[in-house]
């Protein structure tokens, strides 16, 4: 009798990517509503348990203009993109205006209705959640301006990549740009401020409402709103997030998956704050540099430790696997992310692979 797998497979969509193919296939605008069944019924087939829409939410002008006017970005994009069109620079998904689906991809009812045709074939639904930075031009840049990190001239003088001068309904501000403790910030973005009481409730309630749209989210780099690593990138110590927000959500929907996207050996860390799942990148750069002791021994830690390491083949941020891989250690690197003995014979954790 064939016995299910212990642990889910997830398959990461680039959506605006995804959307803007079918749309030229089809001649016309495809949306989330748009998606035929034969698709949808492909994700079943082919084993998926998960499908992550990676970058459905709305984004806006300030990100846009900041991906178009950056010329490092523009050659890169032109790299992947011979025939780059100005229009094809949408803007990073990582700069939100709004935890709100794009009318462009269909709006609110449009993954709703999405979501509820995985679901009835037995797959979840996971979304983003940035939770280190927004966009520019978000609301709460205006309104709430306290709820960012706030520079000086001497902070804007001195490091001119990691602030930005902003008019607010507060009058002017110089706030810091979006970043991690090791480069400089990422310019289509401005940094939140956990240390402000008001924010930590405010991004709460977020979750809780997107929580309601999906059945996951996907933490980008979650591990920086850490309170020691916060620290130190900006000097103060903020209360911890992650238990506060992961107990909030899972009150009100119990079996709510968090991943999270993180690094510098801090997976423990935030398994213990409510994470179902963490980044194994140790396992993939281990895998990449063949080093085979350290991949025998990444195998062997304790399954309270491994049972929520989310193994990946790939990962957006990163080279295609292909270049990194000669073969046929490719193939042998798959294999051993993706190897996922049953429940009878014993366990590893599950795989994510990506488009």
């Amino acid at each position: 009798m064939a016995v299910s797998p212990r642990y889910p497979s997830l398959f990461q969509i680039n959506t605006r990517v995804w959307l803007r193919r079918l749309s030229n296939d089809a001649d016309k605008q495809v949306t989330l509503a748009d998606i035929d069944d034969v698709t949808i019924d492909g994700f079943a087939e082919r084993g998926f348990d998960w499908i992550w829409l990676l970058s459905v939410w709305q984004t806006g002008a300030a990100g846009r203009a900041v991906s178009r006017g950056n010329r490092e970005w523009r050659a890169g994009f032109k790299t992947v993109l011979p025939d780059l069109r100005e229009d094809d620079i949408c803007g990073s998904g990582f700069a939100i205006t709004a935890y709100t689906v794009s009318e462009a991809l269909g709006g609110e009812r449009a993954l709703a209705q999405f979501r509820a045709r995985l679901a009835r074939r037995g797959i979840r639904l996971m979304l983003d959640f940035v939770p280190n930075h927004t966009a520019p031009d978000h609301p709460w840049v205006k309104v709430h301006p306290g709820y960012y990190v706030e520079g000086d001239e001497a902070a804007l003088t001195g490091a001119p990549q990691n602030y930005l001068r902003v008019d607010t309904n507060h009058g002017p501000k110089i706030l810091a740009y979006g970043r991690d403790p090791n480069f400089p910030g990422w310019p289509d973005t401005l940094q939140l401020n956990y240390a402000t009481p008001e924010l930590q409730a405010a991004r709460v309630d977020e979750l809780i409402a997107i929580a309601g749209k999906c059945d996951g989210v996907r933490c980008d780099m979650a591990m920086l709103l850490l309170p020691e690593i916060f620290h130190r990138t900006w000097g103060v110590t903020p209360e911890a997030f992650w238990p506060r927000a992961t107990t909030a959500v899972h009150e009100k929907y119990p079996d709510f998956t968090f991943m999270a996207e993180v690094y510098w050996d801090l997976e423990w860390t935030l398994q213990q704050q409510g994470f179902a799942y963490c980044y194994d990148k140790r396992l993939y750069d281990r895998l990449r540099e063949a080093h085979t002791g350290p991949i025998r021994d990444h195998l062997l830690a304790g399954l309270d430790y491994q049972d929520k390491l989310a193994r990946f083949l790939e990962n957006h941020d990163e080279p295609r696997a292909a270049s990194e891989f000669s073969w046929p250690q490719h193939q042998a690197a798959a294999i051993i992310t993706a190897a996922r003995p049953s429940r009878k014979t014993g366990k590893l954790p599950n795989f994510m692979p990506s488009c």
